[in-house]
């Protein structure tokens, strides 16, 4: 029985004090079958749900964007959950988000937290215009080498119901590889059936937060359990689910450590992914 209470006891103090600050940079290749030759190796840094709360102060952000930077991303794709819900008054510490330094642009989408209210919504909205963060709210952004095109899209939260794929869809051009920010993954099994997205990039489970191996997650989000971490094939597209940097409801991470993820694009007639 003592053994048993040391090791609980050493197990909490792990996924309180040690794994939510032991962040993971996650290089993963992906061949977009749709990529022309002029954006190959163009590389995309992802970070989601930074849940900004009493303990993610200004130092700890500061340390994560520069983390961000040296990956030298050409564009950096946030993927909502500026803010854990109830925690509004922290929004301005995210003013460090002008600290992040892409080639291209920084583009963004909200999540549901972000819609916990109409002042932290607005709060929010307002910090990504302050900082030149772009907000892809059922818009698309495209980026142009010559006369190639790589487009990246965004539909504003699912779980608040303010997505909007029939006005990202009316202004995505035929032509280009297409990529799509959705802060809620199981989104992909709508995106995918259009046939145009060559990516979607989410985030909003966490990866479980809490995952005890050989086992799915205990605790997993509506709209976030299906595709709850990392890579999959769906359909013809790729989907991609960020585990997070923050923490949401249980201050803890036990074998889901936070991450940043950098992506290097590979023209490629072949479709495929590896990572």
């Amino acid at each position: 029985m003592k053994i048993l209470i040391i090791t609980l006891i050493c197990i909490f103090f792990y996924a309180y004090f040690i794994e939510p600050n032991w962040i993971q940079v996650r290089a993963v290749e992906l061949k977009l079958p749709h990529l022309a030759a002029e954006f190959d190796s163009y590389k995309i840094v992802q970070l989601s749900d930074i849940h900004v709360d009493k303990k993610m102060k200004k130092q700890r952000l500061t340390r994560l964007f520069q983390l961000v930077n040296q990956q030298k991303p050409d564009l950096i794709a946030l993927t909502g959950d500026y803010a854990t819900k109830g925690y509004e008054k922290f929004i301005p510490n995210l003013v460090t988000l002008s600290q992040l330094e892409p080639k291209d642009k920084t583009v963004a989408v909200l999540g549901n937290h972000d819609y916990s209210s109409h002042t932290h919504t607005q709060a929010t909205k307002h910090i990504l215009q302050q900082t030149n963060i772009l907000n892809l709210a059922n818009t698309v952004y495209s980026l142009q080498r010559g006369n190639a095109m790589l487009h990246i899209a965004g539909v504003d939260d699912v779980w608040a119901r303010k997505d909007r794929l029939d006005l990202v869809l009316k202004q995505l051009p035929e032509a280009g590889a297409a990529i799509l920010l959705a802060h809620e993954p199981d989104f992909a099994d709508i995106s995918a059936a259009t046939g145009r997205f060559d990516l979607q990039l989410s985030g909003h489970s966490h990866g479980g937060q809490i995952r005890l191996p050989f086992f799915k997650p205990p605790i997993l989000p509506p709209l976030g359990s299906k595709y709850y971490k990392g890579l999959y094939q769906v359909r013809e597209m790729i989907q991609y689910t960020n585990r997070g940097i923050g923490i949401s409801h249980i201050p803890l991470r036990f074998n889901s450590r936070p991450e940043i993820t950098v992506f290097t694009l590979v023209a490629d007639s072949d479709s495929g992914m590896r990572g």
